[in-house]
């Protein structure tokens, strides 16, 4: 099912359809976390030896210019990738379990509008990826957090903010 919506993909965008170039994107598309050019061959060569570091490193660079792929930054500045579905989108990036969540143009129209009305600024074009934990994530998180009894202490910093 991966391989031929991948296989759809490609089609759809011109890109030249090879077999290595369509393992690589239906791994990539299985993935559904931002993962690194390393680990995406390391799991493509589990079902294809064949398969070399090289023409995982230009498959990845097709696959972004072709908009099926975008590149990501992971701490200290390592390139990560996440297949992407045809069409305009932003992503939300979990920096805990690294799940990539698609996230409609129509979310940030708004911040455009509001750039443009502000600032006199005409945006042609933004790419947001926003980082941060997902819902599971940080509900995990809280749920594993001590329950605190009686009142919190409010720093002296928060109270010169307010």
């Amino acid at each position: 099912m991966v391989e031929t919506t991948a296989q759809a993909a490609l089609q759809q965008t011109g890109v030249r359809l090879t077999p290595q170039r369509l393992a690589i994107a239906a791994v990539l598309a299985q993935t559904g976390k931002e993962t690194s050019a390393q680990e995406l061959y390391e799991r493509v060569r589990k079902k294809h030896a064949y398969i070399g570091r090289a023409t995982v490193f230009r498959s990845l660079d097709t696959l972004v210019t072709a908009g099926l792929a975008q590149r990501l930054e992971r701490p200290g500045h390592v390139s990560a990738y996440v297949w992407c579905e045809p069409g305009h989108h932003h992503h939300l990036i979990c920096t805990t379990c690294r799940t990539v969540e698609d996230l409609d143009e129509e979310a940030v129209a708004p911040l455009a509008e509001t750039i443009a009305r502000q600032r006199g600024f005409r945006v042609d074009h933004a790419t947001l990826d926003f980082y941060g934990e997902c819902r599971t994530c940080s509900s995990r998180a809280r749920s594993s957090l001590p329950r605190l009894r009686g009142r919190v202490r409010v720093g002296a910093a928060h109270r010169a903010r307010t």
